[in-house]
């Protein structure tokens, strides 16, 4: 079992920055490559970014791409993800995900790739 806990959402105005992080407890961290997911009102549940368990690899969604960085600290058992230039449309539920790392970096766009999920963070973008 692995248990994630998000922390590090909030309100923050249109071209304002937040950093999202995921502390994860349970099982080697180390072993797991993550996910961020989001979710907004109404809408299903979509890909932010992913790592792998070095993190020396990451894949974006197209919509966050050159704006949210993905990292972790594996001393610290934490996935990071910077988010810079947040838009209206970024305000969602945030939720990080850890899934056993043996696939293709692009597998961890498919929300059934994952084993685990956070009970997610809220962050609220205002114009």
């Amino acid at each position: 079992q692995v248990q994630l806990v998000e922390s590090g959402g909030g309100l923050v105005q249109a071209g304002g920055s937040l950093r999202l992080s995921c502390a994860a407890s349970g099982r080697a961290f180390t072993g797991y490559a993550m996910g961020w997911f989001r979710q907004a009102p109404g809408k299903e549940r979509e890909f932010v970014a992913a790592i792998s368990r070095s993190g020396g690899t990451t894949y974006y969604a197209n919509s966050v791409k050159g704006r949210f960085t993905i990292s972790r600290d594996n001393a610290k058992n934490t996935v990071y993800l910077q988010m810079n230039s947040l838009k209206p449309e970024d305000t969602a539920v945030y939720y990080c995900a850890a899934r056993p790392d043996i696939s293709s970096i692009r597998a961890g766009a498919r929300m059934g790739e994952y084993d685990y999920w956070g009970q997610g963070t809220q962050v609220t973008v205002s114009s």
